[in-house]
């Protein structure tokens, strides 16, 4: 296949460069694509932009701009199995997660679309004679969205869509390693008829391109998904120049599995939550807490599954599992693994990167509810078991962490469940389901180190972050 040279977008002149270069993770001579990397001046360019565009669209009625984001949808729609392989290419997903994440940006679009028909305010009694009060949805303005590897078109997809339909322009700063498969999101609302400015996107590093962003006074709110550290920095400098700022980060997700479920299902959830896309999702299951009845046998069932999950090409029948995205983050994962080792853990499964960026998935065990394997964010396909000597106990293990992004339980207790959704200190809650994986018009989001906790991402709440309020009274004459 030949390499894409993805050129930036700004004021709907598509500009060319060079600089990235994305190799495929399961075939690592295959260039698959070319980006710029561009400097501050270019986002300078490209806020000016946003920022002459923005008024135009804003006066635009929302039913219209929900027009535009409805045939950017079967735009993409046309372009669902191209986008898919291209996003394996570039990511590493088996094809099967890659359809389901570009299937999963087709609906963000008609979702959002259709908000067009419903976005507005409310109609309120005034205490005054003769006056009515309603309040009005206003656009913060110009935004800067900056997204990550693991969901390269879904995630802008839910950035820019909620962005859009609230009259916002929008500056996209996708992630240095995934520019072909954010292009196909962003090419199928500017054939939809978006117009110049609206959207403009930046190629390039966030020391650079990312900083410029966050920084520039008249971006008036940043959305950011990725890594804590950098969120936390973020968060910082947008919040000293009273901006409005959204951030999405890690997590240390925990599964419960209690003495009544059924293990081998349970296994299947676990497997499906820390082995499925690699494990590279903020979501993902990398904690499992067992209670006594269950942990031998818990331990050699997820054992056996990790045996089913063997790394392939994405794109090669069979595969279900991916390669790690690249060679810096295959040796954060083994560095972790072998850290484990260190501190006294055994590997039930894996453990080895038995060619290139393959890893195998990998259960720990044997290790001390301190240790960094069970505290710290890996992002791969590495599953801490830990034994809990009750329900009480395992939920103190799972509020024992910095994260709140996610948390399930096994369970066949009713009772149980409830009293673990209302005790555990996260932002998603899964009864005998995967923590991955959530509903597009559901609330998404974390509490303590894995989120901002300002404003919700996705569903009809995540406008609230791209508009401000404004109350209108209004007197009768007479």
């Amino acid at each position: 296949m030949s390499t894409v040279h993805v050129p930036n977008l700004i004021g709907g002149e598509e500009i060319a460069g060079d600089g990235l270069e994305r190799y495929n993770p399961a075939r690592p001579a295959e260039l698959v694509a070319v980006a710029p990397a561009s400097g501050a001046e270019v986002v300078d360019a490209a806020v000016a932009a946003a920022a002459a565009a923005q008024p135009g669209w804003a006066a635009l009625p929302a039913p219209a701009r929900g027009a535009i984001l409805m045939d950017a949808a079967e735009i993409l729609r046309g372009r669902h199995e191209e986008a898919a392989r291209d996003l394996v290419r570039e990511e590493g997903k088996t094809l099967a997660e890659a359809r389901g994440e570009v299937r999963r940006a087709i609906d963000v679009l008609r979702f959002f679309g259709s908000e067009g028909w419903r976005l507005g305010g409310q109609v309120l009694p005034s205490s005054f004679a003769d006056t009515t009060v309603h309040t009005r949805r206003e656009p913060v303005g110009v935004v800067g969205l900056i997204t990550p590897w693991n969901f390269p078109i879904a995630i802008p997809a839910w950035k820019l869509a909620p962005a859009l339909i609230a009259g916002n322009a929008v500056v996209l700063k996708p992630a240095e390693l995934t520019p072909l498969s954010t292009r196909h999101l962003t090419e199928a609302l500017v054939r939809a008829g978006l117009p110049a400015g609206v959207l403009n996107v930046v190629h390039g590093t966030g020391a650079v391109a990312g900083e410029a962003l966050v920084r520039d006074p008249r971006v008036a709110a940043v959305s950011f998904t990725g890594s804590t550290a950098v969120g936390m920095r973020i968060e910082r400098t947008v919040q000293e120049r009273r901006g409005r700022v959204q951030v999405e980060m890690g997590g240390k997700n925990a599964l419960v599995v209690l003495d009544d479920a059924d293990v081998e299902q349970a296994a299947q959830i676990a497997a499906a939550g820390g082995f499925g896309l690699t494990g590279q999702a903020c979501t993902a299951s990398s904690r499992v807490i067992c209670t006594p009845g269950v942990y031998d046998d818990f331990v050699a069932a997820l054992a056996k599954e990790a045996a089913r999950c063997r790394p392939g090409d994405g794109l090669a029948d069979g595969t279900v599992m991916g390669p790690v995205v690249s060679e810096p983050q295959l040796g954060t994962i083994t560095t972790a693994i072998e850290r484990a080792r260190a501190e006294g853990a055994t590997v039930a499964a894996g453990g080895e990167a038995p060619d290139g960026l393959m890893l195998a998935p990998t259960v720990l065990t044997g290790l001390s509810r301190d240790s960094a394997a069970v505290r710290e964010e890996i992002f791969g396909p590495v599953v801490a078991v830990l034994p809990a000597e009750d329900l009480d106990d395992a939920i103190n293990v799972v509020n024992d962490s910095r994260y709140g992004l996610a948390a399930g339980i096994c369970t066949r207790s009713l009772s149980a469940a409830q009293r673990f959704a209302a005790a555990v200190r996260v932002g998603v809650v899964k009864v005998n389901r995967p923590t991955t994986g959530l509903d597009l018009n559901v609330p998404f989001g974390g509490v303590g180190d894995s989120s901002s906790n300002t404003f919700r991402e996705q569903g009809a709440v995540a406008v609230d972050f791209y508009t401000w309020s404004k109350s209108v009274y209004l007197g009768w004459e007479g």
